[in-house]
């Protein structure tokens, strides 16, 4: 059996199909299973979520239509946007997709209808899909609609279940750091207790680039396939616009083989063509440079201080006392001036990594600021 997994898609503005290349259509004519990360609600609300960052909304007819000529089958919903227009975007979207002949997995009206295991019947087997995504604004509760969360123990529970269900177990995140080519030392650990539960292959996506693989035991792990299309403008780095289509072939005796497909979104007009000779091994030969820090802890924990010393600055001004300015001129100069620093004493800090760091204090923490945010 053959399935094709992609990364992140979002179709924010009128799309033409003819824009996707024919031979990137006749793969995925070709697959049994096509599975798709839809990034953004598919509604006409206007109600936007409070939250920080962008609110994504998906052209009603362009993704329809996209969909269709890639003839995707299944999408996963579990992504940090899924709520950005609140629960009525959440509804819309999954009737979109039940008009649309897309089967879902990843998100509902409630946490019980997010985080329900996705079971498919097929040629080689029960084929099983688990779908989370890392705690932001778009996680579902017991009264309200989102995505299924990343909780260790829950989605421990699910994959095991899914296990005792099914043939195939295939776990699908969405997490990462942001245009980071490398997996945290934490995603790996964390990835493969996956496959120590019982997943078949692991996949992720929402970093906005790819990054590499690994097989751990006999369990594929494939850490962020990327963009497939996003038509967001945004000054966005050149590695927004390369993603990775994952090919599966499912075998009757439980063994996968798989290869990786890169894939290229035009920054001029979002054409989105499959990447073929030099273009496609340089893609590959990437890939396979970050598969030998995967594997070596000194250079992954290299790579991710890397990351940390570059990404420090940002954190700092958010984290700061000063980020509660809200004038941008009074904040700018403050920050320009390196005043900030001053309030970021020893004791302040020690506070902070405490409220975030243990679990008694976290709990509260963000309870306590949930509160706020209501009143």
């Amino acid at each position: 059996m053959k399935i094709l997994i992609g990364g992140d898609l979002v179709l924010t503005e009128s799309y033409e199909v003819s824009n996707i290349s024919d031979n990137l259509r006749d793969l995925f004519r070709e697959s049994d299973l096509n599975i798709i990360n839809l990034e953004a609600p598919v509604t006409e609300s206007d109600l936007a979520l409070k939250k920080t960052g962008p609110h994504l909304k998906a052209n009603i007819d362009s993704t329809a239509k996209a969909l269709k000529y890639l003839e995707i089958d299944l999408v996963t919903l579990a992504n940090n946007h899924i709520l950005d227009y609140d629960e009525q975007g959440v509804e819309d979207t999954l009737s979109f997709c039940s008009t649309n002949s897309l089967q879902t997995v990843g998100a509902g009206m409630n946490l019980e209808e997010a985080s329900t295991v996705k079971y498919l019947d097929s040629e080689v087997g029960t084929l099983a899909i688990v779908n989370f995504a890392e705690n932001e604004w778009s996680i579902a509760t017991k009264q309200r609609a989102g995505a299924n969360p990343m909780d260790l123990i829950d989605n421990a529970s699910q994959i095991k279940k899914a296990k005792h269900h099914a043939d195939f177990v295939i776990v699908i995140v969405h997490g990462g750091n942001e245009h980071n080519l490398y997996p945290s030392p934490r995603m790996v650990k964390q990835y493969r207790f996956y496959a120590d539960c019982g997943a078949n292959i692991v996949v992720g996506h929402h970093t906005h680039c790819i990054s590499g693989f690994e097989t751990y035991g006999k369990v594929p792990v494939f850490y962020s396939l990327g963009n497939f299309l996003f038509t967001i403008r945004r000054n966005n780095p050149e590695s927004w616009y390369t993603g990775l289509v994952l090919s599966l072939n499912l075998k009757e005796n439980k063994e996968i083989d798989f290869e990786i497909i890169p894939v290229r979104q035009s920054q001029e007009n979002d054409a989105l063509i499959r990447l073929s000779g030099k273009e496609s091994i340089d893609i590959l030969n990437t890939i396979s440079e970050i598969n030998k820090a995967i594997l070596d802890p000194t250079i992954l924990e290299a790579k991710w201080m890397d990351f940390i010393k570059k990404n420090t600055p940002s954190y700092v001004k958010t984290i700061s006392p000063l980020g509660g300015i809200k004038n941008k001129y009074i904040k700018a100069f403050l920050y320009r001036s390196n005043l900030y620093k001053f309030f970021m004493h020893d004791q302040f800090i020690k506070e902070f990594i405490n409220r975030i760091r243990c679990e008694a204090h976290y709990d509260i923490a963000r309870e306590v600021f949930k509160s706020y945010l209501k009143e």
